[in-house]
């Protein structure tokens, strides 16, 4: 270039790419008449174009933990299978956006009382469900309730359980009244479990047709298999630029790798970190790697033996060489767990607290005072938990050893890995996704009466604490009160956590996404194939 005129001619073809306004042929002509080469305006064109998201293409996904188990029960999302279509073809009231931040899905709004125990949402007018059906405040109440009642098996219902009552407010108002303040509802509202399905007209929801007001609508489905699904016109917020997804369960790592490199698929849910440097030498592979509130737990049963003694739970705790496990089986891509599941990537995160370390000198004297010594111990994994789950198990048992510790590796399925195995098993491996508080995480999985609570584990003391945090408006003392809770579930609870692993994922480079990436899920927060878009 060689003046401002052919600058400034420069910076407006670079918009006009950007906004799609301007065709490739056009924008070479302009850029070499202002005396950029071909080679330059090639690469120009292929930055600034590429930014602005485009409509087109089919977009092939392998994913991870998929079952011929599950199904559209949003009472039963557990697996990444059921998560990941569930962001695809339902809506929720609230989003976490790419950035972290909430935003708004079917809720346009929402606003507190003055205690924040009544929140208010109001509800887009233009969303509509795939069979045409507009979306109403009548299907938000049913959907929600769903969740609640004595009769209600949802594994969700804990996090509704300071719900007096959720009502319509005529067609397009919800109106959530709590029994206390709670300032995380508009958060707790992005729960995986918490999909808006169509009434039923009878107070409940329908959800066994698979109807949703998601980006995306359902063409053929074969649980365990492969979904096909094509964008639903009536989607009412921005994004679903591909024309059709299709999503792949690829439960074993080695094929889902393949799978990418051979251009079988666009993207994969989770990179296998034994491979990882094999695959980056790929110039035509991405691998993304977000840190994130993920984690990964090994729960023992507190109920039953030997796990019933504190002091051999601390001990089978002293037992972790997290440092090792992080160094030799997430290659770095995690950050150290201390057995309380409130990762750094939450708010109110506890400072301050010791790092419980590996000690196999000390695990064997609490073995002592416990009359186990020398115990033997089975705990169960599965390759789809996650990439090296076996392996750290593996190792994991090998570090036990020092403290005189014998700990069996079985490995299980990965078919119904979560619904014969979690929950079922008194010692396995366990993958969590992100939740945006610790509240969601705690209510979830360590609240005495939680469907999920995997360790068995109760304590008056720290249901009481998260009872009281729940309506603490004070942010200092709600801080507080879950440092003392983060303190009983490491020196109390029954579940060792190893790490909080980064979501590592790859995409082939002919897919765009934005400059930041969500740390709820992988794949963007699971909507990446609704936030993502092809190269031109």
């Amino acid at each position: 270039m060689t003046n401002t005129n052919d600058t400034e001619m420069m910076t407006r073809l670079g918009v006009a790419a950007k906004s799609g306004s301007i065709s490739r042929r056009s924008f070479m002509n302009y850029s070499m008449a202002a005396g950029v080469g071909a080679t330059t305006a090639t690469g120009l064109w292929t930055s600034k174009a590429n930014a602005a998201p485009q409509k087109g293409g089919t977009f092939r996904f392998g994913i991870h933990d998929g079952n011929s188990s599950d199904n559209h029960d949003p009472g039963t999302y557990v697996s990444r299978q059921q998560i990941y279509l569930a962001h695809q073809y339902r809506s929720y009231l609230t989003m976490i956006n790419s950035d972290g931040t909430l935003g708004n899905d079917l809720a346009t709004g929402w606003e507190p009382n003055d205690d924040a125990s009544v929140w208010t949402f109001q509800i887009t007018p233009d969303a509509s469900f795939h069979s045409g059906k507009p979306v109403t405040s009548e299907d938000v109440v049913n959907s929600l309730n769903f969740h609640r009642g004595e009769k209600s098996t949802s594994a969700a219902k804990a996090l509704l359980s300071s719900v007096d009552d959720i009502t319509a407010d005529g067609d397009h108002t919800v109106v959530i009244s709590l029994n206390g303040g709670n300032a995380d509802v508009p958060w707790l509202m992005t729960d995986y479990h918490f999909a808006i399905c169509p009434s039923d007209g009878e107070g409940s929801i329908d959800w066994k047709s698979g109807d949703g007001s998601g980006p995306y609508k359902i063409d053929s489905a074969e649980w365990g298999v492969q979904f096909y699904l094509s964008r639903h016109e009536g989607w009412h917020l921005d994004g679903a630029w591909f024309d059709k997804l299709e999503m792949l369960v690829l439960n074993d790592p080695n094929a889902r790798q393949t799978a990418l490199v051979t251009g079988a698929v666009d993207a994969i849910s989770l990179v296998d970190l034994k491979t990882k440097a094999l695959l980056e030498r790929d110039k035509s592979v991405k691998i993304l790697s977000v840190p994130s509130a993920a984690a990964i737990t090994m729960p023992m049963f507190c109920d039953a033996e030997p796990f019933k003694d504190v002091n051999v739970r601390n001990a089978l705790k002293l037992c972790m060489d997290r440092d090792e496990v992080i160094q030799k089986i997430a290659f770095g891509e995690a950050t150290k767990g201390n057995d309380f599941h409130h990762s750094p990537a939450m708010p109110y995160y506890p400072e301050g607290i010791e790092q419980r370390e590996y000690d196999p000198d000390q695990a064997k004297s609490l073995l002592k005072t416990a009359g186990a010594e020398n115990i033997e111990v089975s705990i169960h994994t599965a390759d789809s938990v996650f990439s090296g789950a076996v392996d750290m198990c593996v190792l994991y048992a090998e570090q036990a050893k020092k403290a005189g510790i014998k700990v069996n590796v079985v490995r299980e399925a990965n078919d119904g890995y979560y619904s014969d195995v979690w929950l079922k098993k008194p010692f396995c491996a366990v993958s969590w996704g992100a939740r945006p508080t610790p509240d969601v995480m705690y209510s979830l999985a360590y609240a005495s009466d939680a469907a999920w609570n995997e360790s068995h584990w109760q304590n008056e003391e720290f249901n009481k604490l998260l009872n009281q945090a729940k309506s603490e408006l004070d942010d200092e003392r709600r801080s507080q009160m879950y440092s003392e809770m983060a303190i009983l579930a490491k020196d109390d609870g029954g579940t060792i956590i190893p790490f909080f692993n980064n979501f590592v994922y790859a995409t082939t480079d002919k897919v765009m996404t934005g400059e930041k990436l969500a740390a709820s899920w992988e794949l963007d927060g699971a909507r990446g194939p609704s936030r993502w878009w092809f190269a031109s």
